[in-house]
C-alpha cells in the first residue's frame, strides 16, 4: 500500500497568515469591501498570485502580501480567515501549527495591535474547537520599519502570551535591514523569557543568521539556506557557526517552493535541506506561504520524498524535530509527540508493511 501523505500526522511551523488566504475568500471579502482586485475569478487569482511570487526574487514575491493584507483590515474579516486557516491545516494533516503575522500591517481601519491580535485568536480558538487541532500565534514585526514598531510589536506579544502568543519574529527583506536594528525589543523579549525566530539566511547571507542568533538571541531561525556558505572547505568541514547551530540544537524552518521563488536556491535540487537532515540538524519543513507559492506540507513533504529520496523514517524525524522546536510548552510538545507523532507514524508502517 503506498503511503498517504496526507493522513500522516505534520507540525508546522513556518506560516504566514496573510499568506495563505483562500483566492474565493479575498475576492467575497473585497466585493464587500469594495476592493478592487486582480481577478473575480478565483482560479485566475490565485495564479496571479503565483506568476508574482515566482520570480526568483524576494521582494518581488512580497509584492502580493499588498493584495491579501488590503482584505484583512477589519475584526470580522480577520476572524474568518484565521479560523479558515486552522480549516486549512486540519485538511492538510498537520496536528500543530504556528502561525504568524505582522498587527502593525492591519490597523489602516484604525485597528489597534490588540484589537487584531483579538480578531485572530478569536478565529484561531474557534477553528481549533471545529477541527481539534493545537494553533499558535507567532507576532511578526518587518526589518524595515522603525524599530520602535518592533518594541510595540514585541510588547503586544508579551501581553497575549498566555492567550496563544508564543514567539515573536522579525520577518521582511534582509538586505540592508540587519536584525540587529531591533536589538531593543529583542532584549525586551529576553528580558520576559519568550521565545524569539527570526528569518535570516533567506535573501542575505551568514552575517544575517550570526546576527539573529548571537546579537538577537533567537532560539530558531526562518530558513537558514545560506548557512551552506559556513563551509570552511565546501562539502567538507562545517565552520563555527554550522556547529554552534548543531550543538546547540537550534532549529531551522526550511521551506522548498518559497526557497525557489525567492531565489533563495536557484533549483530545488540544489537546495540545503536534505544535507542539513543528513548531518542531524533540528530541521523541519513548512509552507512559508501556502497562496503565493501554491503549495501545501503535504506536497512540501512529497517534494522532499521525489527529489531527496526521503523515507517514512525520515519523514517521522522531520515531523518530531518540529516538535521539538515549538515554542509551546515542553509538555504539550511531548504529548504531541508520544501521542499523535509516534502512533500516527507506526499505524501507517503497519498499514504499508
Amino acid at each position: 500500500m503506498a503511503i498517504s501523505i496526507n493522513d500522516l500526522p505534520k507540525v508546522q511551523l513556518h506560516d504566514h497568515l496573510d499568506g495563505g488566504l483562500r483566492p474565493s475568500t479575498i475576492i467575497e471579502l473585497a466585493m464587500e469591501r469594495g476592493i478592487e482586485l486582480p481577478s473575480s475569478d478565483a482560479d485566475q487569482l490565485g495564479k496571479w498570485f503565483f506568476r508574482g511570487a515566482d520570480q526568483g526574487s524576494l521582494p518581488r514575491y512580497l509584492e502580493g502580501f499588498a493584495v491579501t493584507t488590503s482584505v484583512m483590515q477589519d475584526q470580522d474579516a480577520l476572524v474568518r480567515i484565521a479560523k479558515e486557516h486552522v480549516e486549512s491545516l486540519a485538511a492538510d494533516g498537520v496536528i500543530y501549527g504556528e502561525v504568524r503575522f505582522a498587527p502593525v500591517l492591519h490597523n489602516e481601519q484604525g485597528l489597534d495591535p490588540e484589537a487584531v491580535l483579538e480578531a485572530v485568536l478569536e478565529g484561531i480558538t474557534s477553528g481549533c474547537a471545529d477541527t481539534g487541532i493545537d494553533v499558535r500565534i507567532i507576532v511578526c514585526s518587518l526589518r524595515h520599519m522603525d524599530p520602535d514598531v518592533s518594541l510595540r510589536s514585541a510588547e503586544a506579544a508579551v501581553t497575549f502570551r498566555d492567550r496563544g502568543v508564543v514567539g515573536f519574529d522579525l520577518a521582511g527583506d534582509e538586505s540592508g535591514h540587519p536584525p540587529a536594528h531591533h536589538n531593543d525589543a529583542f532584549q525586551f523579549l529576553r528580558r520576559s523569557n519568550f521565545n524569539i525566530t527570526i528569518h535570516a539566511g533567506e535573501a542575505f547571507g551568514l552575517s544575517s543568521i550570526w546576527q539573529a542568533i548571537q546579537h538577537c538571541g533567537a532560539h530558531r531561525i526562518g530558513h537558514a539556506t545560506r548557512l551552506v556558505e559556513d563551509d570552511t572547505v565546501p562539502g567538507a568541514h562545517r565552520g563555527t557557526l554550522g556547529e554552534y547551530i548543531l550543538d546547540h540544537r537550534i532549529p531551522l524552518e526550511m521551506c522548498l517552493s518559497s526557497n525557489l521563488h525567492t531565489g533563495a536556491v536557484s533549483a530545488l535540487e540544489d537546495h540545503p535541506f536534505p544535507r542539513y537532515l543528513r548531518e542531524g540538524y533540528r530541521v523541519g519543513l513548512n509552507v512559508d506561504n501556502m497562496l503565493m507559492s501554491a503549495t501545501t506540507l503535504t506536497r512540501e513533504w512529497q517534494l522532499a520524498m521525489d527529489l531527496f529520496g526521503l523515507g517514512l523514517d525520515d519523514l517521522e524525524r522531520i515531523a518530531v524535530n518540529s516538535m521539538k522546536g515549538a515554542f509551546c510548552e515542553h509538555s504539550t510538545s511531548r504529548e504531541v509527540i508520544q501521542k499523535q507523532i509516534l502512533p500516527g507514524f507506526r499505524t501507517v508502517r503497519d498499514l504499508t508493511s
